[in-house]
């Protein structure tokens, strides 16, 4: 079997953060928090990495990520773009954004030939994430359902003082598989809880320990046979209702495979805590989080020595 690979989605700008975020500093040394989750997945076995960005921004993307960490760990390249589209659609002239994390993920269909692991560029997972996802996978498996697998955290865990944040809100069985992803786009943190704003500004009540998905997800490579052949229904279904903003989430395509029974997806744990820069004022707190753990040994001084 091949060695899984991980797969980074950078191809956001960071609209709500303002600028590439995905390459703005938080470590000690510089470091950005792709320099951390490339870290820790060359500690738990990953050999390759594949980013997913715009093409517009290569040249800045391999300048201050790409050429710098080829050096420890194999760098391939897709590369999302608006018009990559099934036969029979284009892109609507209203449109501006790509169509969502899975069609982040179609962008490298060519170059994916094994299991693989998704994440976002612009969160820190932990090295104990990295490692049981890594494991999960590598281990064997029954090959028919899919066997998929995730790692949650705790929604409190992933909250900003800042503002309102996406998140995946998670239903498992007594089993710890996964049930149901319901995507909720506008969750701010309240007093003992968070509060999700909904389409209709209607609001639902989470519990802090609510499961959530992070967008760290391990599938093998039928995830995206899968996911090609789901994006025609996808479009048909909302491109007319919603051509400037509909989005093709990863969490929609793995809810559909657990539905149809073609899937089974288990929801795995890490004891690391989650950090991201959402918004420019939630930056001062990661950079601190960052410094203590090269403080208190958890990362060297410098990563890459």
């Amino acid at each position: 079997m091949n060695k899984p690979v991980l797969v980074v989605m950078a191809a956001g700008m960071g609209s709500r953060y303002g600028g590439l975020k995905q390459i703005d500093p938080v470590g000690p040394n510089g470091e950005i928090i792709i320099d951390y989750s490339l870290f820790d997945a060359k500690k738990a076995g990953f050999e390759t990495v594949i980013f997913i960005i715009k093409k517009e921004i290569e040249a800045d993307f391999k300048a201050a990520v790409g050429d710098r960490v080829s050096k420890y760990i194999n760098v391939k390249y897709a590369y999302q773009d608006i018009s990559d589209l099934p036969s029979g659609f284009s892109v609507p002239e209203c449109r501006k954004k790509p169509w969502g994390t899975a069609h982040a993920i179609l962008a490298a269909r060519d170059i994916i030939d094994g299991p693989f692991v998704a994440i976002n560029a612009d969160d820190y997972y932990g090295a104990d994430a990295f490692k049981v996802i890594y494991d999960y996978l590598s281990s064997d498996k029954a090959a028919n359902p899919y066997p998929f697998c995730m790692v949650a955290y705790e929604l409190s865990k992933t909250l900003t003082e800042n503002g309102h944040v996406s998140r995946g809100v998670c239903e498992t069985d007594e089993n710890g598989y996964l049930t149901k992803v319901t995507e909720h786009t506008k969750i701010v943190k309240g007093d003992s809880c968070a509060v999700s704003i909904m389409a209709d500004e209607s609001t639902v009540t989470l519990a802090e320990n609510t499961p959530v998905s992070m967008n760290m997800w391990g599938f093998t490579k039928d995830f995206v046979t899968e996911a090609w052949t789901g994006f025609p229904d996808f479009l048909k279904a909302n491109l007319e209702a919603n051509p400037e903003k509909c989005e093709y989430f990863l969490p929609s395509v793995v809810t559909r495979l657990i539905e149809s029974g073609k899937a089974v997806v288990k929801v795995l744990t890490s004891s690391d805590k989650w950090y991201g820069v959402t918004y420019k004022e939630d930056k001062p707190m990661v950079q601190q989080a960052m410094a203590d753990m090269h403080t208190d040994g958890t990362y060297p001084a410098k990563l890459w020595e």
